[in-house]
């Protein structure tokens, strides 16, 4: 059983002010971000869009605005609404965390509509164009997670070639312990939280890296290098991240405050489900459409 390595959160000290490994990745995931842009305008598809190196930088701009409102008020209304509605000062208490992917891509949405009507392009032009360049920025993201020791996933049996203790968990694995007192009856399990004082978890902030982060990312790759109608990388970013976050959720622990919702499934999961129907919706709207253009 692997125990969480407990990395010191602030990345480098300087003096009053101290830079975080979490802000640090933000930054990496921008800068990739861009590299993987600039290999992305020189495709012959999306060069003869028009689009060029030089848009990268105000669509960073734009994205990142995104980002940040979309996944703040993502939060706000999908996780603690009730919360923030009684306290509506500590809806910018930004540093105290809490940030939504799915408030962030709706957040770049409306940006990317912004931007793409600006420079006359159509929104799913843009947004092809941008889907393989997003996911090594949550891969970065969930690095994060991993190094602050957040996010952690669910109890799993100390035996899981996967199992990790994260020390940050003791109050909720004693928490835990009291509300599955038929977890005692494991002598393994009520071992280790004996000696530990903690439970055997799932890395899961790991698993979203691998599937959301690379996988995601491969995926999205290989099928943007050959010309695809217009919409139909959209479509395929949707069901990817649908996907991949889906089964990623079986493995991290709920927010506390909601627990699983119906039928089992977190919040995360149900907010993924409209992701997947959408991006299958897309892919065979964007190929009939095409069809129909070509045969006209």
């Amino acid at each position: 059983m692997l125990i969480h390595p407990q990395f010191d959160p602030v990345a480098i000290h300087l003096g009053p002010l101290a830079i975080r490994w979490y802000g640090l990745m933000y930054l990496v995931g921008f800068i990739l971000f861009l590299l993987v842009g600039r290999l992305r305008v020189r495709q012959p598809s999306i060069a003869a869009q028009g689009w060029k190196a030089q848009d990268l930088d105000d669509m960073l701009f734009y994205g990142v605005l995104g980002v940040i409102f979309g996944g703040r008020l993502g939060y706000v209304i999908f996780y603690k609404l009730s919360f923030y509605l009684a306290n509506p000062l500590d809806i910018f208490k930004v540093w105290e965390g809490g940030m939504s992917f799915h408030g962030g891509f709706l957040g770049v949405l409306v940006a990317m509509w912004l931007f793409t009507r600006r420079r006359g392009h159509s929104l799913l032009e843009g947004t092809d164009l941008i889907a393989p360049m997003i996911p090594l920025g949550l891969a970065a993201g969930r690095l994060g997670n991993f190094i602050n020791g957040e996010l952690w996933g669910r109890v799993t049996s100390p035996d899981s070639r996967f199992a990790m203790l994260f020390p940050q968990a003791a109050g909720e694995d004693a928490q835990w312990m009291l509300s599955h007192p038929q977890a005692m009856a494991d002598q393994a399990l009520a071992t280790v939280f004996a000696q530990f004082h903690g439970l055997p978890r799932y890395p899961s902030q790991l698993f979203e890296f691998a599937l959301e982060g690379v996988a995601l990312f491969l995926l999205l790759w290989f099928f943007a290098r050959r010309a695809r109608p217009v919409g139909a990388v959209s479509g395929m970013f949707l069901v990817g991240y649908g996907l991949f976050r889906f089964l990623a959720e079986f493995t991290r622990e709920p927010d506390a405050f909601l627990g699983l919702l119906s039928f089992g499934l977190s919040m995360g999961q149900w907010l993924s489900l409209p992701m997947i129907v959408a991006g299958v919706i897309m892919l065979v709207w964007s190929y009939r459409r095409a069809q129909v253009t070509s045969a006209a």
